[in-house]
């Protein structure tokens, strides 16, 4: 039996389990997908456990994303990211004996949730508003799927810096974050905003019919900037397609098998 997990603090609501597992029965995989709580110290050192105990595979999540990039070798997208979600504890490749393979599949999430809904990205304005971890996943995948990036941040400074290392982009205050809005032709919230209370971090008057809207919050299903998007007749794509399709790209990275994405999806949004 293969065992796969996911090393976070907190982890004790993750759905990554119940998704993974659906998985793997629909797919007959004798595996099992379980998860590990470290230290906040301690994310390097649960990578090089779960090394010695043969442990498949590892998603990460908050805090560790960064922390775990010294204990993984990080493919390109990782490292420009700056972040890993994914370790892969495959064939070993040669000359790297001593470290897993770390992916970032956030930004496959984002682009393979557009890709369902239908949405063409390349030769698009684009604008992310966030520039924390969602924030730059979401600003790489656009931009690497072709489109023109503006990343809208509270913290002008940080916006700025990320756009400085995203291609074809450009970073910028919430000021005239709905000028932005309503040229663009995809926008994505990658705040915590709209979760924990019936608020919108996008002013209602900017959105659009001609606008394709991701809302990387997944609780509630339909936040308030989903419903007055609908409403304005924009593309509306809610947070648990970015969760769905970060796992299956976890998935299918693991196991080298197209991922049962109906099954998944299922057992994902009956445990929202």
């Amino acid at each position: 039996m293969q065992v796969y997990g996911l090393i976070g603090n907190p982890v004790e609501h993750s759905l990554s389990p119940p998704l993974h597992e659906a998985g793997y029965e629909a797919l007959g995989i004798d595996a099992r997908y379980v998860t590990f709580e470290p230290g906040i110290d301690d994310a390097a050192a649960a990578v090089r456990g779960a090394t010695t105990l043969g442990v498949a595979g590892l998603n990460v999540t908050v805090p560790f994303k960064r922390d775990v990039l010294d204990a993984v070798d990080p493919d390109p997208l990782a490292e420009r990211i700056g972040a890993v979600n994914t370790v892969d504890f495959g064939p070993v490749r040669a000359g790297d004996a001593d470290q897993p393979r770390g992916y970032n599949t956030d930004a496959a999430g984002v682009r393979r949730a557009f890709e369902h809904h239908d949405v063409a990205l390349d030769g698009t304005d684009a604008v992310v508003v966030g520039a924390g971890g969602a924030g730059r996943a979401a600003a790489f995948a656009l931009a690497d799927a072709g489109a023109s990036v503006h990343v809208a941040n509270r913290t002008t400074e940080r916006a700025v810096d990320l756009a400085g290392d995203v291609p074809n982009a450009a970073g910028g205050g919430l000021d005239d974050l709905a000028t932005r809005v309503a040229d663009a032709n995809v926008l994505v919230n990658a705040t915590t905003v709209g979760m924990e209370e019936d608020a919108t971090p996008v002013p209602t008057e900017a959105l659009h019919a001609n606008l394709a809207v991701l809302d990387a919050v997944y609780t509630p299903i339909e936040t308030r900037l989903l419903a007055d998007a609908a409403a304005a007749g924009a593309t509306t794509v809610d947070g648990a397609w970015m969760l769905l399709f970060q796992g299956v790209e976890a998935f299918e990275r693991w196991t080298g098998r197209d991922a049962p994405v109906e099954a998944m999806n299922r057992a994902l949004r009956d445990h929202l």
